[in-house]
């Protein structure tokens, strides 16, 4: 499974990053094309610094790149890292689903009828 595979602090990174509504629209719009921080800057009602940040915890995560042409910052998406992410959910949500049919399984057993000698508790049965 991915997730016991990749260390924690990867994975609380990824999820840490993809958490915030602006950071998933820049992934978002890294994705569509490569942009600039100060392209990106315009798009939201926070200063260019704050953007900035939000680009930082990004690329901490591996989940975009910046390149300097020039003046500027390029901010692209890392797709290896994109599918990482996606990987992990699906194998948290494997894990959840085998843990709720599990449970199902065993509500099923522990209902009166399917319980062995039902209607004596534990102590009559182990006499017997």
């Amino acid at each position: 499974m991915v997730v016991d595979t990749l260390p924690d602090e990867v994975v609380s990174r990824l999820f840490h990053a993809l958490a915030d509504s602006t950071r998933r629209d820049i992934l978002r719009r890294a994705a569509a094309g490569e942009l600039s921080v100060s392209r990106l800057a315009e798009a939201y009602p926070m200063s260019f610094a704050a953007v900035q940040k939000h680009v930082a915890v990004l690329a901490d995560a591996g989940l975009v790149s910046k390149e300097r042409r020039g003046r500027e910052q390029l901010v692209s998406t890392t797709p290896d890292a994109v599918e990482q992410a996606h990987r992990a959910l699906d194998a948290l949500a494997e894990t959840w689903a085998g843990r709720l049919n599990r449970m199902s399984d065993l509500l099923r057993q522990d209902k009166p009828g399917n319980l062995p000698e039902a209607g004596k508790n534990r102590h009559e049965r182990e006499k017997h």
